[in-house]
């Protein structure tokens, strides 16, 4: 069971890159409580998380990025779609975090 649970409302953006990718930037409080509570971290000083937005559920990790200073969470084609979300659109996520 997840120990620690974050809701928010962010934009999704697009990375342009060779391979573009759709993020979601945490909110900086909310980088600052994962920072706090999860001190040992995984490659790439990634966290596993559990994420919800609207009626789709997965797994996946949240990534630290220094131009923020936060959190970036990468949602994937499949879930963008399901949800008729696009980049500029507005997403609320929960993430669910095991902190043990």
């Amino acid at each position: 069971m997840a120990d620690l649970v974050i809701q928010f409302t962010e934009v999704l953006w697009e990375y342009q890159g060779e391979a573009p990718w759709v993020f979601i930037t945490l909110p900086a409080e909310d980088a600052e409580e994962v920072e706090a509570r999860v001190p040992e971290r995984a490659g790439f000083g990634s966290v596993r998380v559990d994420v919800v937005i609207g009626e789709s559920r997965w797994q996946t990790s949240v990534f630290p990025d220094k131009g923020s200073g936060s959190f970036v969470l990468p949602v994937k084609r499949a879930i963008r779609e399901q949800e008729g979300l696009a980049p500029g659109d507005t997403a609320c996520v929960t993430l669910h975090i095991d902190v043990d």
